[in-house]
């Protein structure tokens, strides 16, 4: 697979539908050798954004560009860039294989990697079976077989992991990852945040297709997280009233255990220590990123649904 890629820039992208903006002035950038998570709620224009980026959605106005240059405008497009944006476009009465060739052919590309992708995405065994027969998770990986079939530098892939079972969740996220070491641009949405936060390098987060924050992921969940330390103690009213005496504040938990905020883990400590207060347990606590995006895409949420 080669190793040269270039990488995906929105600049001032709007895409509007009568006097609503599916899209609304998105700027952001996917760049090479990193994985990128795209991530926004249900109606945050991340599915009109990938399909501007190929061409299938003209944008209102700005615009986004691979390497700078739209994808109409690349030399070869089908070895620059692969794309996944619905596993389930395939004819059900097509094998594997046959689909496949299609694309290679109408690309130019040796049928010979028609075998090759089948077998990296672990379809080899299944190549002369009818997609129609294929379950979710087997129609994913046809699918992104036909995104690797150009052995593009740039891949964009939408909802990846829908479908797969823990070893093809766990296969994909290697596959991508590997890929990016190459140098490759990965950029990828899912609404799994746990595997969202095991794979992803940066995010791009949007909202009513507005951007609500670009940074890796290790910046963004730190820069959105208060801080907070989690404190067990013998005598958790004796340490309670030391923290008040400092002016630290502190909630008390169903457990008996203390949720300290505006001191770190040193100076909880320093507290616990002067007054003699035996801890059991003092760390600090960090939100996972499903935590973080839920609070801050709250606002933004198109659909919500209520507790019963």
């Amino acid at each position: 697979m080669s190793a040269g890629s270039l990488g995906i820039r929105a600049e001032n992208l709007t895409k509007k539908y009568g006097g609503k903006a599916a899209v609304d002035d998105l700027s952001f950038t996917a760049e090479p050798g990193v994985i990128t998570g795209f991530l926004g709620p249900n109606g945050a224009g991340k599915s009109t954004t990938m399909r501007m980026l190929f061409g299938l959605t003209k944008p209102t106005s700005g615009t986004i560009t691979i390497g700078g240059r739209n994808i109409a405008d690349l030399d070869d497009p089908a070895r620059t860039v692969g794309a996944l944006l619905d596993a389930r476009a395939v004819h059900p009465h097509r094998t594997a294989s046959r689909h496949l060739l299609a694309f290679a052919q109408a690309a130019g590309l040796d049928r010979r990697r028609v075998d090759e992708v089948l077998d990296v995405v672990g379809l080899g065994d299944a190549a002369d079976r009818r997609a129609g027969e294929f379950s979710l998770g087997m129609n994913q990986r046809l699918g992104i077989a036909t995104a690797l079939l150009g052995d593009p530098g740039v891949l964009v892939l939408d909802e990846p992991l829908n479908g797969l079972d823990p070893e093809g969740i766990r296969w994909i996220r290697t596959l991508m990852r590997d890929l990016a070491r190459e140098g490759r641009t990965i950029l990828f949405s899912s609404h799994l945040m746990s595997e969202m936060e095991l794979t992803a390098d940066n995010l791009v987060v949007v909202g009513q297709g507005r951007l609500i924050a670009e940074a890796s992921l290790d910046e963004f969940v730190r820069a959105n997280t208060t801080q907070a330390v989690l404190v067990r103690a013998q005598s958790p009213v004796q340490l309670a009233g030391a923290l008040q005496d400092a002016g630290v504040s502190f909630s008390t938990q169903p457990d008996s255990s203390l949720l300290v905020t505006g001191a770190d883990s040193a100076a909880v400590g320093k507290i616990a220590a002067a007054d003699g207060v035996v801890l059991e347990e003092l760390g600090p606590v960090r939100e996972s990123l499903e935590d973080v995006f839920l609070r801050l895409t709250h606002d933004v949420t198109e659909f919500e649904g209520q507790a019963a």
